[in-house]
């Protein structure tokens, strides 16, 4: 590994680091016994076990707490959000599957070490039972707990994070969607932008969307006609709007709770048009997959190091992006980056701790 100033960590500290980052976990046995060794700094050793704990079970940890995290559904499975009056179905076993769909792709794209552009462009997802159920997608059966891969889930509408109803009912208001709350997220979680707050006295949305007298749309363009809420807006509503062909608890729907017919066209922030969740990943595919690439790289580095970024970590995060690109995009290729950095195998020095963080990592932060 690159030499760097500041004190190499010690066997066991250097352990516990890469077992907390990959695993959100102690150290097992092989790692320790690494450890004792010394050779757990050598670059074939540390990235063999990097390889063998990605694979490993444990690794649900990075699915789990990184990724619910940077993804905002980490506390999903305590959302009371929804009225269950008027959404039944939403019971606390559709909740918990609900989350745990992330989960499962997420690990997966790990233990397999498949592309990180699959997150957003995959065909596929894993359901059980219940969640089967509420997409429609026949032939599942079985416990809770039984999962399967539906590798092609795009004639049920799904297909990648997108279209995961957690993400569709965490940015929805219980009674209505929110284009602008589902486009906000796709914008600051999945993109990395950072938008500012919105002004004071901001006029609210109709809570309940079976009582609005307009759909959310011709409302949202209404909103918009305010100078000061426009610019902000039009970096985002059209991710939101694309997403209206799925209900408060990210079911599938062709009309909205009013029984109006809804419209799934939305033109992005660069004037191209596209419908659905697959408008919005033809529109970061062609315009803002480095957005997304450099969002990932920050958020994971962040993720290892525990802390915010500095401007000395900008090398890594570039090394990062320019890695995955030749390397086919495969996530071992983020974490083997990140592990034999400078920053990961060494303790941050008195003068590194007293710098600033950079503007760039402020604004990609949560």
């Amino acid at each position: 590994p690159r030499s760097s100033k500041g004190q190499p960590l010690s066997p066991y500290a250097l352990a516990s680091r890469l077992s907390y980052f990959l695993w959100s976990s102690m150290p097992d046995k092989e790692l320790l016994a690494h450890a004792a060794a010394g050779d757990l700094s050598r670059r074939s050793v540390l990235l063999g076990q990097v390889r063998r704990m990605m694979k490993d079970e444990r690794a649900r940890g990075l699915a789990t707490e990184f990724a619910g995290n940077w993804l905002d559904f980490r506390h999903f499975e305590q959302h009371n959000a929804v009225d269950r009056d008027r959404f039944p179905m939403f019971d606390n076993d559709l909740r918990q599957a609900m989350f745990e769909e992330p989960v499962r792709l997420i690990q997966d794209v790990i233990a397999s070490d498949r592309s990180v552009l699959d997150l957003l462009y995959g065909k596929d997802t894993f359901v059980n039972a219940v969640l089967a159920k509420h997409y429609g997608i026949p032939n599942v059966t079985g416990k809770n707990d039984e999962w399967v891969h539906i590798r092609d889930a795009g004639p049920y509408g799904r297909g990648g994070l997108l279209p995961m109803s957690v993400f569709l009912t965490i940015n929805a208001p219980g009674l209505r969607t929110s284009p602008v709350k589902r486009g906000y997220w796709v914008a600051r979680r999945v993109l990395g932008e950072s938008i500012p707050p919105p002004p004071p006295a901001v006029p609210e949305l109709p809570g309940d969307e079976a009582k609005a007298d307009l759909p959310l749309r011709e409302l949202l363009a209404k909103h918009r006609e305010n100078p000061a809420c426009a610019s902000c807006h039009a970096r985002f509503d059209s991710f939101g709007l694309a997403f209206e062909g799925y209900g408060p608890v990210g079911e599938a729907r062709t009309k909205d709770l009013a029984g109006r017919p809804v419209e799934t066209q939305a033109v992005f922030p660069n004037g191209s048009e596209g419908s659905g969740y697959q408008g919005v990943q033809a529109y970061i595919q062609g315009h803002r997959e480095k957005d997304f690439v450099e969002n990932l790289s920050r958020k994971l580095l962040t993720y290892a190091l525990s802390r915010s970024l500095l401007l000395s970590d900008e090398p890594v995060v570039a090394e990062m992006q320019n890695r995955l690109a030749a390397g086919g995009y495969r996530f071992s290729t983020l974490v083997e980056t990140i592990v034999t950095s400078p920053q990961f195998l060494n303790k941050r020095s008195i003068e590194t701790r007293s710098r600033v963080e950079t503007p760039g990592n402020k604004k990609k932060g949560d």
